[in-house]
């Protein structure tokens, strides 16, 4: 119940960017450094609150598994992007990309609050970011403010959908918890490596918007050292 109504954070975040993006549409610079940022504090969150769980279930197949999944599902969702086709199809994969976000956060919040609360701050500044891009493109599609506001809003109805999906990871024997870690891992790398980075480095570059990365990253690093463990 407590991860549900967290997911309240992110979904808000969803909103904002989307306002911001319809009314004072972001720089380049804010963008790309948006884009670092965000890529720093998850990249964090996977190294310090995935990764030791995974790696504590000492199970390889597991890994192998729940990582060829992840796989699977970020490279599908990317080729699904090739075929659909006009405008509604960017609402499909904004959809997905939520929905995914929201199993992520369900596993978060099933291995412990700690690991939760942490991978939430990651993850709004995704969802902020996603709604700044998102609605920017979707003013194309769907024309008008209130339109484009109201498919980010029904979009973000998949962040508490996808956190149930997640949250019974912790009721599952170790092996199993295993391959859902693994899948969160290759999930949040992925949305690093193809999705924010990528992205970011197809607008103008300089050493501040460089730096974002590593704030974020380190951010996320003193935020979880004065969090209490447990």
């Amino acid at each position: 119940m407590a991860a549900l109504i967290f997911m309240l954070v992110p979904w808000f975040a969803l909103a904002i960017g989307g306002l911001i993006a319809m009314f004072r549409p972001p720089s380049d610079t804010f963008s790309a450094s948006t884009q670092h940022l965000a890529a720093g504090v998850v990249f964090a969150a996977a190294a310090t609150e995935v990764l030791p769980d995974l790696t504590h279930q000492g199970s390889t197949a597991a890994i192998l598994i729940g990582g060829g999944l992840g796989l699977l599902a970020m490279f599908g969702i990317k080729q699904l992007g090739k075929y659909l086709k006009g405008g509604w199809s960017l609402i499909i994969l904004i959809a997905i990309d939520i929905l995914v976000d929201g199993v992520v956060l369900g596993i978060g919040f099933a291995a412990g609050a700690r690991q939760g609360l942490l991978l939430l701050v990651a993850l709004t500044l995704e969802i902020f970011f996603l709604g700044l891009t998102a609605a920017e493109e979707l003013k194309e599609t769907l024309k008008t403010p209130l339109k484009v506001f109201l498919g980010l809003f029904l979009c973000g109805l998949l962040l508490p959908l996808g956190s149930l999906l997640g949250a019974p990871v912790h009721t599952l024997p170790p092996f199993y918890q295993g391959i859902a870690f693994a899948f969160a891992l290759i999930a949040l790398l992925y949305l690093v490596t193809e999705e924010l980075l990528v992205e970011a480095h197809e607008k103008p570059d300089s050493p501040f918007i460089t730096s974002m990365f590593f704030v974020g990253f380190l951010g996320l690093l003193a935020l979880e050292s004065a969090v209490p463990a447990g």
